[in-house]
């Protein structure tokens, strides 16, 4: 690697040696505060590089892009760790977790997702996927209060594991059938002149399909869902919820924009699993009666939708894909961050029984939640509408008519139980009991992602603008 690369790496180095240098001071000092502090400082600190830094080199070491859709999400994903730190403070100190080890994985995962974004070869993929994957082993157990956090830790190590051995056999198919891992030169070598996949192509492309489904939760892979959202601290969950899935996501536009139709032959599989997925979301989170379990199969749903972005292939679809990540991204990061800011020593409210009439007692951070919450249905004049709306505009244009249908029933669908749960906050014969008045810190992160939804949904055209200048 030359040093034009290591300077092109900027934003990633940031965050890597300062998590690195912040777990080292933390073996040492124990006050949690100046480490948090130190550790939003970095993040926004490596974003600000991203966006103000012009990369010397346009692709890194031949395995990640140095342009402008990766720097994009660099920046988005340093932001989110800068929030999920703001988010997290409060949790560390009550928790009595070491903060130099929080922060640092928080570090190490906003630069694994960056480059997961930004990967153009198959070995980068595969390397940046499990450096994040690693830390949610990690930060999704580190409640030792909680009697659900090592079952959740569990399942999501077994079950990410098992997504490893898919992504690696996959990979290795693919490198079998043309002796090349960088992209598009493997998915050139894997089409016949007719344009087919070849026989090992197909199935080293059906295995990564499935590993993706593990990583971003599609049916049927989607089963450890709800009990890792469950069992996991609400700050880890938002993060996991957003960041992990929609770096993925990201990957995948990136490939596609890149390589061109790569998966032709597996169009009918997956149609099936974006139909399934949409539905099963749906349906699953009508019967919960908790809500970061509700969230979960409502992500279910949602990472369906996007998967429909991605079936188009098309410019104007891998375009709606990348604004509804970012739209989702910032809703329901927002939604976990209600959570996490109403929790106290007695837990978090997730239960229907809390949250009845908690609207009276928190009227602010209901209020935003409820907003949040419509965005994420889909409600018009917000993000989310405007997100589903192109999505499906898009696979109009291509001609997937049957699973536009499915979508727009499952976003319904998905009404009902959103609004479920804003009528119990403020069910005027129920009362609730006070929670947590929240950090500033709490708040500002929800005032941004409030904002957010209110001027993408009002404003689309800044956010698509950007995105179409900045696709490969």
């Amino acid at each position: 690697m030359s040093l034009l690369d290591l300077l092109a790496l900027l934003p990633i180095l940031i965050l890597v040696f300062a998590g690195t240098t912040i777990l080292m001071v933390g073996a040492w000092y124990k006050e949690p505060r100046p480490l948090i502090a130190g550790g939003i400082l970095t993040a926004l600190l490596a974003a600000l590089a991203a966006g103000m830094v012009e990369p010397p080199v346009s692709e890194i070491a031949g395995l990640f892009s140095a342009g402008g859709y990766a720097r994009f999400f660099t920046i988005l994903w340093s932001l989110l760790a800068a929030a999920g730190l703001m988010l997290g403070g409060r949790f560390v100190e009550d928790k009595k977790i070491g903060a130099g080890e929080y922060v640092s994985l928080l570090l190490y995962g906003a630069a694994g997702m960056a480059l997961l974004s930004s990967a153009t070869h198959l070995l980068g993929l595969f390397l940046a996927l499990e450096t994040f994957t690693l830390v949610f082993y990690i930060l999704i157990a580190c409640n030792r209060d909680c009697e659900f956090a090592a079952e959740a830790g569990l399942k999501y190590l077994l079950m990410g594991a098992v997504a490893t051995g898919f992504m690696a056999f996959g990979i290795a198919l693919i490198y079998a059938s043309t002796g090349s891992l960088a992209l598009p030169d493997a998915v050139t070598q894997l089409t016949t002149a007719s344009g087919e996949l070849h026989a090992w192509g197909m199935l080293g492309w059906g295995m990564i399909l499935i590993a993706v489904g593990f990583k971003i939760s599609l049916a049927p892979f989607h089963l450890w869902t709800a009990d890792v959202y469950q069992g996991a601290p609400s700050p880890i969950t938002a993060l996991l919820a957003t960041g992990s899935k929609g770096a993925v996501v990201a990957a995948l536009v990136g490939m596609l924009a890149v390589s061109g139709p790569i998966w032709d032959d597996l169009v009918e599989l997956i149609w099936l699993m974006a139909a399934l997925t949409m539905l099963v979301g749906a349906f699953s989170a009508l019967t919960q009666k908790n809500l970061k379990r509700l969230l979960a199969y409502s992500s279910v749903t949602h990472m369906g939708t996007l998967l429909v972005g991605l079936l188009c292939q098309t410019s104007a679809g891998l375009a709606a894909t990348t604004f509804y990540v970012v739209v989702y991204v910032v809703a329901s990061f927002g939604t976990f961050a209600v959570i996490a800011s109403l929790a106290d020593k007695r837990g978090e409210p997730m239960t229907f029984d809390d949250l009845r009439g908690l609207g009276y007692q928190h009227p602010v951070r209901c209020g935003v939640l409820v907003l949040l919450l419509l965005s994420l249905a889909g409600l018009p004049a917000t993000a989310g509408f405007m997100a589903k709306f192109t999505i499906f505009h898009a696979a109009l244009q291509s001609g997937y008519i049957g699973l536009v249908v499915i979508g727009v029933f499952a976003s319904v669908v998905s009404f009902a139980f959103y609004l479920s749960v804003a009528m119990l906050l403020f069910k005027s014969d129920e009362s609730a009991s006070t929670w947590h008045a929240g950090s500033s810190l709490e708040h500002a992160v929800l005032a941004v992602c409030s904002s957010a939804v209110l001027l993408f949904g009002l404003f689309p055209g800044i956010l698509f603008d950007l995105i179409g200048r900045l696709l490969p």
